[in-house]
């Protein structure tokens, strides 16, 4: 149980305190977990919002935004944030745009990225309750969570000394292929629209990671980061949208 305890402890704010040192290949084993945990925040944001339900519906969605993102930290919108000044910043230049990364300081382009995110976030999740589709909540988060076996299956870690090299070289990788295939199906659940969400969440992870590899060569831990809140926003999103289609 050990990786589980270390994807939740890296993942969430969950008070977890491992007993010793993670092994480099517990940390890969880890991220077999990391959608699993995603699985629980979705349980948790789609519990808060059945106890909340009589809220007004711009406080409950004000609520579960802050709730999700209290959850996880702020982990990914900083990898938001850094990978959105570096790509502006780093004026196409490679050694820039890393640079700008490691920069733990956040500049305006940075603050936009995450103030449209949050506003994007937020307007889909106000009609997605609006729309009372509750359960549907628990999909995104885990959806956003298999981002990083994605990457670290396919897509190079361009810092040599980070963690990701490890990750990369110590992932059970049958396993991950199994759980990165399987685990979308769980959308199919809602017939057409989960078709179409599924479409999304592949199609912009690979476009992703042709950008990423267009510009820097591969994956950092703040891209792995700002794909796992673009991912979460675009399946939210397009959810919400073809629902006013195909229902």
């Amino acid at each position: 149980m050990t990786p589980f305890w270390i994807a939740l402890q890296f993942l969430t704010t969950f008070p977890v305190r491992l007993s010793t040192m993670p092994t480099p290949q517990q940390n890969a084993q880890a991220l077999l977990f990391y959608p699993v945990v995603g699985l629980l925040i979705g349980a948790i944001l789609y519990g808060i919002t059945l106890l909340l339900y009589a809220l007004p519906l711009v406080l409950l969605s004000s609520v579960i935004l802050v709730l999700w993102i209290w959850l996880t930290g702020g982990l990914h919108l900083d990898g938001l944030a850094d990978t959105a000044d570096a790509w502006v910043g780093g004026f196409g230049d490679k050694a820039r745009t890393l640079e700008i990364m490691k920069d733990p300081s956040c500049g305006p382009i940075g603050v936009l990225s995450l103030v449209i995110v949050c506003i994007l976030k937020w307007s889909a999740l106000y009609v997605l309750l609006q729309k009372q589709l509750y359960i549907a909540l628990i999909l995104f988060p885990m959806l956003g969570r298999l981002v990083p076996l994605f990457f670290f299956l396919s897509t190079d870690y361009v810092r040599a000394k980070g963690l990701g090299s490890q990750l990369s070289q110590y992932l059970v990788r049958p396993m991950a292929v199994a759980i990165l295939l399987l685990t979308p199906l769980v959308v199919l659940y809602w017939a057409w629209i989960g078709i179409v969400v599924i479409i999304t969440f592949y199609l912009v992870l690979w476009y992703l990671r042709y950008k990423f590899i267009q510009r820097i060569g591969g994956v950092t831990g703040d891209t792995i980061g700002a794909s796992i809140e673009i991912i979460e926003l675009a399946t939210l999103f397009s959810f919400v949208m073809v629902t006013f289609y195909l229902t």
